[in-house]
């Protein structure tokens, strides 16, 4: 096999907290000066995710948030990759329990950060650099969402000459927000979070695409469990040349343990013949493609 150097966030985090799911968490802001937040298991509070740049297809579309904290105080983020080529069809993620003083916390600090209100900082002009990613933080408090996309977050030394004050200082708030949730048990209060776990989905976003095998790495092929081949499986996808279907309940059941043993170049057989798939874990505000 060959070996290369691939790097990526392992953080995740899970809470428990007893809430009513799509209403505000009684308790929470409410009376005793907590933030107002929903308590949904599938309730979004916080997630930053990263889009654009110079990636191939696969990476684009399979890529997951950094970070995404839910109404129940679960926060999910990428785990661990190996460092092997190539590397698990399925992506690993990690949940972390915290408490909801640690929720608090996260809220506080993202309002401190300026997510309360919804900016844009996209002008490559101002920046001056090209092919960078855009960094998204979406916030949803007191039941209103609020985006925020800042361009090349963290590619500056320094302001650059076209750049006004008041975005250089609003970049430096968000690169310092986004640096603290990347050590949650150092940025949290003490006893706040709990034991890191692995995040188990309950559905898959599958890319499907013609097999192109690659010369010196010859992979045995995984049979598709399904019913529906995957010449027909899903709707087409918005990179051109892969097709995108979700998989949940007894379908999951099915391709999740397939899943969990092929690699990046397993070619996936269907009738007689071979595709590629690409694996995204839904999270669980996330449904279909």
């Amino acid at each position: 096999m060959k070996v290369r150097t691939l790097l990526a966030p392992a953080l995740v985090l899970g809470i428990t907290a007893a809430a009513c799911a799509n209403a505000p968490t009684p308790g929470s802001g409410s009376g005793d000066g907590g933030i107002v937040h929903a308590g949904g298991a599938g309730d979004l509070l916080l997630r930053i995710s990263n889009e654009g740049g110079f990636l191939p297809p696969e990476y684009t579309l399979t890529a997951t948030p950094s970070l995404s904290l839910l109404g129940d105080g679960t926060v999910v983020t990428p785990g661990a990759q190996t460092e092997i080529y190539p590397g698990p069809a399925l992506p690993p993620q990690v949940a972390t329990p915290i408490t909801e003083e640690g929720i608090q916390s996260v809220l506080r600090a993202a309002l401190d950060a300026g997510l309360d209100q919804d900016r844009d900082y996209t002008d490559l002009g101002s920046v001056g650099i090209a092919d960078a990613g855009t960094t998204v933080f979406t916030l949803t408090i007191d039941g209103t969402t609020h985006v925020t996309r800042i361009y090349a977050l963290g590619e500056l030394g320094q302001q650059p000459p076209g750049m006004s004050d008041q975005e250089f200082s609003a970049r430096t708030r968000l690169l310092g927000f986004q640096t603290s949730m990347q050590d949650l048990r150092h940025t949290l209060p003490a006893g706040s979070v709990g034991d890191d776990a692995m995040f188990t989905p309950s559905g898959l976003r599958l890319f499907v695409s013609d097999y192109r095998s690659e010369q010196g790495l010859p992979q045995e092929a995984v049979d598709w469990p399904l019913a529906t081949p995957l010449s027909g499986f899903g709707e087409a996808a918005t990179a051109a040349g892969f097709r995108c279907g979700a998989v949940t309940g007894a379908d999951l059941d099915a391709v999740l343990p397939l899943a969990t043993r092929a690699n990046q170049l397993t070619p996936w057989r269907s009738g007689v013949v071979n595709y590629a798939i690409a694996f995204r874990p839904l999270l669980p505000d996330e449904s279909g493609c």
